[in-house]
């Protein structure tokens, strides 16, 4: 028989951001000792009072109340509201803080602070900016902890109440009421399946038709994670079917209600037609056509004579090949180009010589890459500003968009983006729509590497369109041929074996067949053998690639290992949240686009502080500091080990790849490709020979629904697109 149990929460023991469970130290009236008290509380502090409904267990843990719901209320007395403020809810109050204001205000001091909170600068210490710290922190706290409650009695954890809060604002919860599955689409880390079991609660019936738009959207949201630009209307349809157990003809009038509203675009013209989210149609349809448009028009230098060459291989203190020279010349020839090759072919040679040429003429040159760390090597190697795309189209947080577009273009004469694979439609668009009229525009990249994180597969599909010059590099000039990495990478992209047994001072393979034994020794040559031998900084210089998040060698189980064995517990600060245990000095991966902080996704920095009582923590990313509340580090991930799809557009001085069939899923040619390829000084290959062979002898076969190049091809037709009537990308 349950009951009901009052009293004062003196120490939180144990308490889950994600899911609130919570381990309680309890004082209650007319007991002499502490009681533990076992629950889910959205949000629980010293000194708050609490109300908990349940009943008494003894087990191997002792006695204990284990509470089917809890209430925390604020507390009412000195001692309580003093030690309810020194637990560090609150940013800009500690201990030394808390009791000041409570010795100014007594009982009345959570009312001073709701609602009249200017009276705190009367406290000695409280100026103007830690009382405008104090006002924030109250009122989101507040906010949010409603948020908590209002999750935790609909079945959901509370871990995402301060994302939702800083997204949705003070009225969330009105929000969330009004259309639950809007959480699936806007809030990092829920998805539609949760937001779907809430909106049942909140009493959205099964066969809703707001439900069944709801899954169409979320299923086309699916398909672009996976690649897709647009998607066969009889596949989406049927996993609408299947997602939330509907008759067929409900998720055909699904399909007609978006299209007649604008949300979902049905192209016809392709067989079968197809399904688009109307932002990635509008993508791809003007992609098109504004790539068509830029490839028209008189050369932007001409006819690159002999002597001109000669000139540029005097600049750079080499002799070009005749590839090469012939490329130099495509560029001086072509509004709009591809350079694309492998490992060793000599394409930073072509952009440095691209460089020079323009140089000659005294034209503006802009060089950009998708990625931080692509842009940084790209300005090492040309002696060039080179910026990421999001900065060089200055991205607005207050907008939510660029502010270089087709009403305000970028200023230069040639445009030269490296890492090009990268590219996926959307901000392959963003880009080529600010690029002024008669400018130039070359896209270097690896089409053998894995495909861009987002939907569309560009590159590929501009050069296999044959509606663009491209300058294919395929001889591997005699230094870089003498490289173990390059031969090993050339081999793979063929599809053959690496050479295992021939010396190499790069590139090395360790045999092991057992995930413990990798593990170990992968361990091993990170913290000791490679440093020992090659001089290289365990913590800068070496990057762990595997090829998935999960199993013995995924990415979480190493990172783990790693961060035992590089950067130990030794009483640094340390804060753990979202299943991740983060230290000062730890090296850090953020995994989205955060446009505020000027963070995106793959930049990779360290950690330098963590602040318990302001609940912050600090990376520092080339040299800036960024901080991050506590509420916000699922954008974060340990970075120790790095799935090679993260590691997309970077180099590092040495790589380890773990290789075994563990892996089986994911063993494929472009993946083993992309890995290798991220080494400059040093790759390890620690695994069993069988899983290197399966990576090799498979190619990924897995199709991206994009239709990129037959538009470019119906553009240079003079074909006009079908647009819907509401167009959001028209400048």
């Amino acid at each position: 028989m349950e009951e009901t149990l009052r009293g004062t929460i003196e120490r939180v023991t144990f308490h889950n951001p994600e899911n609130g469970f919570s381990v309680l130290r309890v004082l209650v009236a007319g007991k002499r000792d502490l009681q533990t008290v076992v629950g889910h509380a959205a949000v629980a502090g010293p000194g708050e009072m609490l109300e908990a409904t349940g009943s008494w267990v003894n087990d191997s843990r002792g006695l204990q109340f284990r509470a089917s719901t809890l209430k925390c209320m604020p507390p009412h007395t000195r001692e309580g509201i003093e030690r309810f403020l020194a637990s560090g809810l609150i940013k800009g109050i500690g201990p030394e803080y808390a009791k000041r204001i409570v010795s100014a205000f007594g009982e009345r001091t959570l009312q001073v602070i709701d609602q009249s909170p200017s009276f705190l600068s009367e406290v000695k210490g409280i100026g103007s900016k830690r009382l405008a710290l104090i006002r924030q922190s109250w009122v989101e706290q507040r906010a949010v902890r409603d948020i908590m409650v209002f999750l935790q009695t609909h079945g959901m954890g509370p871990a995402r109440a301060m994302r939702i809060h800083r997204t949705y604002g003070d009225d969330a919860v009105a929000k969330i009421r009004a259309n639950p599955y809007r959480l699936a689409a806007d809030i990092w880390g829920i998805g539609f399946q949760t937001a779907d079991d809430l909106a049942g609660k909140l009493g959205i019936a099964p066969d809703s038709p707001e439900r069944a738009r709801a899954a169409l959207r979320h299923a086309l949201r699916e398909f672009s994670t996976d690649g897709h630009v647009g998607y066969p209307e009889e596949g989406v349809v049927a996993r609408v079917v299947e997602m939330i157990d509907i008759p067929e003809a409900n998720a055909r009038v699904a399909v007609e209600a978006e299209r007649l509203d604008g949300a979902v675009v049905r192209d016809s013209r392709l067989k079968p037609p197809w399904l688009y989210l109307k932002s990635l149609y509008l993508a791809e349809t003007h992609l098109a056509a504004r790539l068509a448009e830029l490839g028209k028009g008189n050369p932007p230098i001409g006819a690159v004579s002999d002597e001109a060459l000669a000139v540029i291989e005097s600049k750079m203190g080499i002799e070009l090949a005749p590839e090469q020279k012939d490329a130099l010349r495509l560029a001086g020839s072509s509004r709009v180009m591809v350079i694309t090759g492998g490992p060793g072919v000599g394409k930073t040679t072509i952009v440095r010589g691209i460089v020079e040429l323009y140089r000659q003429k005294n034209r503006k040159i802009e060089l950009c890459a998708p990625t931080g760390r692509a842009a940084k090597r790209l300005q090492e190697t040309t002696g060039m500003e080179a910026r990421t795309l999001h900065r060089l189209l200055e991205f607005d947080p207050g907008r939510g968009a660029f502010s270089r577009d087709g009403a305000n273009h970028l200023d230069g004469d040639i445009f030269l983006v490296d890492e090009a694979s990268m590219l996926d439609v959307t901000l392959a668009w963003n880009f080529v729509r600010a690029i002024p009229a008669g400018a130039s525009l070359v896209m270097v990249g690896d089409i053998d590497q894995l495909p861009s994180v987002g939907p569309g597969r560009v590159l590929a599909e501009l050069i296999t369109s044959d509606c663009l010059p491209v300058a294919r590099l395929k001889r591997v000039f005699r230094q870089a041929a003498r490289s173990g990495i390059v031969r090993a990478a050339h081999a793979v992209r063929e599809g053959e074996m690496p050479e295992l047994e021939v010396a190499a001072e790069d590139f090395f393979f360790v045999n092991s067949d057992e995930p413990a034994d990798v593990s170990e020794k992968l361990e091993l040559l990170v913290r000791e053998r490679i440093p020992k031998k090659f001089g290289l900084d365990p913590m800068r210089d070496i990057q762990v690639l595997t090829p998935m998040n999960k199993t013995e060698l995924g990415v979480a189980a190493l990172n783990a290992r790693l961060q035992g064995a590089l950067n130990p517990d030794r009483g640094q600060p340390c804060v753990e949240r979202f299943g991740q245990k983060f230290r000062s000095g730890d090296r850090v991966l953020q995994t989205q686009n955060n446009y505020k902080k000027q963070v995106y996704n793959g930049d990779l920095g360290v950690i330098t502080a963590i602040d318990d009582m302001n609940r912050e923590l600090v990376v520092r990313f080339d040299g800036r500091d960024v901080p991050y509340d506590f509420g916000e580090l699922d954008e974060l991930s340990l970075a120790y080990a790095l799935s090679i799809h993260k590691s997309q557009g970077s180099e590092y001085p040495a790589v380890v790849m773990p290789l075994h069939t563990q892996h089986f899923m994911m063993l494929q040619r472009n993946l083993l490709y992309t890995g290798l390829t991220r080494a400059r000084k040093l790759a390890v290959i620690v695994g069993s020979v069988r899983a290197l062979r399966l990576a090799v002898d498979r190619q990924d076969t897995r199709e991206r629904h994009t239709a990129l190049g037959r538009r470019m091809r119906e553009a240079l037709n003079g074909a006009k697109p079908e647009l819907p009537d509401s167009d959001p990308f028209d400048p």
